[in-house]
């Protein structure tokens, strides 16, 4: 059963500390014992960052996120997106050169309502990027187009397979689309109503995974892997995924700024295809893909609705015990100073923007879902056009079920579909 949020609540304070800022910012650690400014020993928060929590706190507490449109100097929404953007694309610390796609279709296959192209192309100089685009059979016209955005789930072995139907599916995949997606490629049932879709792999995943010289053979060709293997190639992916982030800030980047900007540039691509009209293109994921929909429809004028499925909350709400579902590589340095993330997925507005998250997805705070969705829901309504976004939310854990699928289905027909 699903909910969709109305009206406005009270937004939760940030973080959960029983104590007061003032009286724990400068907690140390004596002896083993938790002491406070004063000397008086106090109970260690209950956080992933144990005693440094408070400080954690209190640099977040001084934020004034300057950059939301709820600030009282933003009067104009679009000289606000273009001061927000500006300031976030900045702070990903990743702006390569623009180039040519120089696309090359490699295999069609009929899939009988729409055919399927397998594509490589440039978003950089130096990156070709693996794609799926879905071309829907029937009258030959320009169609709306959906960017479809695979989610992480510790399953790197896949990417874009995870949303588009293939055939002779790996058991493993297989399971796990069951256990994400209902046994749905979201993807291949969008062209089915008549999108385009494009569907890449994100770096580190599918074609695009991590491989090092003394790895099973069998880990390079993934028809081979037996289930076992695909699990331990996940564990060894999961654990590695530190060095590359590590990696990529010592390299002077990001690694949101390569997946946010590898979106933006699919969106470039999916734009020159005569197939596409430019003016009606969403985008839709789950998990990290929900957190790769919400940056590419804030950062992408083109994006006209977008669905974020299962990845939103104040940040706030999550700096107590969280931070492992936002990890190294949703981190854009210097961003909260700014604007949070509800704040950075309502430059989308005026666009139709719908976010779906699990009442049970232990990823997230709740508390910290609902405040998300009362500060889009106050952005689009200060934008004037409040009943163009819709918080939602489902009885269950973390997952992008049928009936989730077809409520987004319907909102991303509303408005890009005739």
């Amino acid at each position: 059963m699903s909910r969709t949020r109305c009206g406005l609540r009270k937004t939760v304070a940030l973080g959960a500390a029983a104590l007061s800022v003032a009286s724990i910012v400068n907690l140390n650690l004596f002896g083993g014992e938790a002491m406070d400014a004063a000397g008086k020993s106090v109970a260690i928060p209950d956080a992933q960052t144990g005693s440094l929590f408070p400080f954690v706190q209190a640099t977040a507490n001084r934020s004034t996120l300057e950059l939301s449109f709820l600030q009282e100097r933003f009067k104009d929404v679009e000289a606000w997106k273009r001061e927000g953007r500006e300031k976030v694309l900045d702070l990903l610390q990743y702006s390569p050169p623009k180039c040519e796609p120089r696309a090359e279709v490699v295999e069609r296959v009929d899939c009988g309502e729409y055919v399927r192209e397998k594509v490589y192309f440039n978003t950089t100089p130096d990156i070709r990027v693996s794609a799926f685009v879905l071309l829907p059979k029937g009258e030959a016209k320009r169609r709306p187009a959906i960017v479809a955005l695979h989610d992480h789930g510790a399953f790197f072995a896949w990417g874009k397979e995870k949303v588009i139907a293939t055939e002779n599916e790996h058991p493993a995949l297989t399971e796990f689309k069951r256990t994400a997606y209902s046994g749905r490629s979201y993807g291949s049932e969008l062209a089915k109503r008549g999108y385009v879709v494009i569907a890449i792999d994100m770096v580190y995943w599918g074609e695009r995974r991590m491989l090092l010289p003394n790895d099973p053979p069998a880990w390079r060709e993934r028809e081979t892997m037996t289930s076992e293997q695909v699990v331990e190639f996940n564990r060894r992916s999961s654990a590695s995924a530190p060095l590359f982030a590590t990696g990529l800030f010592e390299a002077g980047v990001t690694w949101s700024g390569v997946m946010f900007m590898d979106d933006i540039r699919t969106v470039d691509y999916l734009a020159t295809r005569p197939e596409v009209d430019p003016d009606r293109i969403g985008c839709c994921g789950l998990s990290v893909g929900g957190f790769r929909s919400a940056h590419l429809a804030g950062l992408d004028p083109r994006i006209k609705a977008a669905v974020v499925v299962g990845w939103m909350s104040t940040y706030g709400a999550m700096l107590q015990n969280k931070l492992t579902s936002i990890g190294f590589m949703k981190v854009i340095p210097g961003l909260y100073k700014y604007m949070d993330l509800p704040d950075v997925v309502s430059m989308n507005a005026p666009g139709g923007l719908m976010v779906i998250n699990g009442t049970k997805d232990g990823l997230f705070p709740l508390d910290g879902v609902y405040a998300a969705f009362d500060k889009i829901g106050a952005v689009y309504k200060k934008a004037g056009v409040p009943d163009r976004f819709q918080g939602v939310t489902y009885d269950g854990p973390h997952e992008f079920n049928a009936e989730m699928q077809d409520k987004a289905f319907a909102w991303l027909d509303r408005w890009l579909t005739p």
